[in-house]
């Protein structure tokens, strides 16, 4: 039935309780890649999914296993990546104590970071839940989902499933919005757009906006909607203060497929004074604290390809300039450069480096915090990072997952020196598959977003400082290649080498690179 359901990949760790499900893998033509760590299988199956628009599926043990997984599916619920995980549980824990990877409420446990966490105690029960995961992926806000199957049921006879499970068709495109967001924008001077993760179709956003001469912002899992170069594209700038400022002065707002959460802005409000219309699929969106006057209960991508249908360029007479936007983002980049010192040589060195379609996996690190503002994205759905979980030791593993997703598409992996020994093990998935991955280690040799913030709070820095291996020799043990360039030119070819060799390669790369 998941192979029916076009999965062709599943991440997991085999083990006694759970071994029934890895029965028949080889003859359904799925490939399952063995993870070192649960939490590295989640990550996997995360990174797959961002890479290749498919659910990712991770088969895991009974407790500890669950357990495990649970702070990846924690990031796949904050991020809206679709992501199954099935996993044994015990057949009696009310009546029985002391039994191998017990757990007081394993279901419930798992609830607690996913969208919904059920058991099967039969094949048909089995059949139905999957069914429904895959249903609810493709027609409402796609979230994690876990599948619970006691042993004894997996180890059971148990008939094929029906033929008669049906997909649902996506999500209906909501005509009924367009119509009030054609008026809004008819009467408007300075109309803008905010774009998220939610919305995956460029060519629409770009139509629409370069139609109505709209001003834009596009959240950091939204870059890439709007090309970079659009001259009355203001990035994804959201976090500088002086964002609010700008979108103030819109008299129209119009956002798609954002939450406009915490790690979106960090501040409390958008900014906005004129009536706001929020175009999203989940209803929780539209009622959330930075409210709206207009609320479109559907599809982003939907709705925006709807839009572009409905406008032409004699509508509309915006008052924008391409100088205000200019001055902008100028202004905000230098104050990036000011905060973190010597990162946007690197982002720009970076760029120039890499292919352009190179699908880039980022870890909580100082580098991606500056990046994601500043590196120029040229589609979207390329850069992929950890945004409201915030878990350390994801890009690894979940670069992995979206290397086997994507095939010959270059991707590459930029962790911190500290987030990177979270999930290091799984280095070796990369050089058992052969994978080509620079993975990019930036070393600050401490946790150093952490002590700039307690300078901030008037703390003294403590347990901040950690001592590091030999990131070269630790990949040599591994297996894997490594460099350690010491200026840009030489980083910059050790990404091109890395991009052509047969396996992995470990890029040792010091913070102070672009200030010697």
């Amino acid at each position: 039935m998941l192979k029916d359901r076009g999965v062709d990949v599943i991440f997991g760790i085999p083990g006694v309780h759970n071994q029934e499900m890895y029965r028949g893998i080889e003859e359904a033509g799925i490939t399952h890649v063995l993870a070192r760590h649960e939490q590295g299988a989640g990550f996997m199956a995360d990174g797959y999914t961002r890479a290749t628009g498919k659910p990712g599926v991770a088969y895991v043990i009974t407790g500890p296993g669950l357990c495990n997984i649970m702070t990846p599916m924690g990031q796949a619920y904050s991020d809206s990546v679709p992501m199954l995980v099935i996993s044994s549980c015990l057949d009696e824990t009310a009546a029985k104590r002391g039994q191998l990877h017990q757990m007081k409420d394993q279901e419930g446990a798992a609830r607690a970071v996913c969208d919904w966490s059920e058991t099967a105690r039969t094949a048909e029960a089995a059949y139905g839940l999957i069914n429904r995961a895959f249903q609810e992926f493709g027609s409402l806000r796609p979230r994690p989902k876990h599948i619970q199957v006691p042993i004894a049921a997996l180890e059971a006879i148990a008939e094929p499933p029906d033929q008669m499970w049906a997909m649902a068709e996506g999500p209906v495109e909501a005509s009924y919005g367009v119509g009030v967001a054609v008026r809004y924008l008819k009467s408007s001077k300075r109309p803008l757009f905010i774009f998220g993760g939610g919305l995956w179709l460029a060519a629409a956003a770009r139509d629409v906006v370069t139609k109505v001469g709209a001003a834009s912002f596009t959240t950091y899992a939204g870059r890439g909607l709007i090309a970079a170069d659009d001259p009355l594209h203001f990035g994804a700038f959201l976090a500088r203060a002086g964002s609010a400022d700008v979108i103030a002065s819109a008299d129209c707002v119009i956002a798609v497929g954002t939450s406009l959460s915490e790690v979106d802005l960090w501040r409390t409000k958008l900014g906005h004074r004129a009536p706001m219309m929020r175009v999203d699929i989940d209803p929780a969106v539209l009622n959330d604290e930075q409210g709206s006057q207009v609320g479109v209960l559907c599809d982003a991508s939907s709705f925006m390809r709807a839009l572009a249908r409905e406008l032409t360029e004699e509508m509309f007479n915006s008052n924008w300039s391409h100088q205000e936007v200019l001055n902008a983002k100028t202004k905000w980049r230098a104050e990036i450069d000011a905060e973190r010192p010597g990162i946007v040589p690197v982002a720009a060195a970076l760029k120039e480096a890499l292919p352009t379609d190179t699908m880039i996996y980022s870890d909580m690190t100082q580098f991606a915090y500056a990046a994601k503002e500043v590196y120029p994205m040229d589609r979207p759905a390329h850069w992929h990072h950890p945004y409201g979980f915030g878990t350390l030791g994801y890009a690894l593993p979940a670069a992995i997952g979206g290397k086997i997703g994507v095939g010959d598409q270059p991707v590459i992996a930029i962790l911190g020196d500290y987030g990177f020994q979270y999930t290091v093990q799984e280095l070796a998935v990369a050089v058992e598959l052969g994978l080509t991955l620079p993975i990019i280690i930036w070393d600050n040799g401490k946790l150093g977003e952490i002590e700039d913030s307690m300078v901030r709070a008037q703390i003294a820095p403590n347990a901040v400082v950690q001592r590091n291996p030999d990131f070269c020799k630790l990949a040599e043990a591994y297996g894997a290649a490594s460099a350690a360039p010491t200026d840009l030119a030489a980083f910059q070819q050790a990404i091109k080498d890395a991009l052509a060799a047969d396996g992995p390669t470990i890029i040792h790369v010091k913070s102070d690179i672009a200030l010697k």
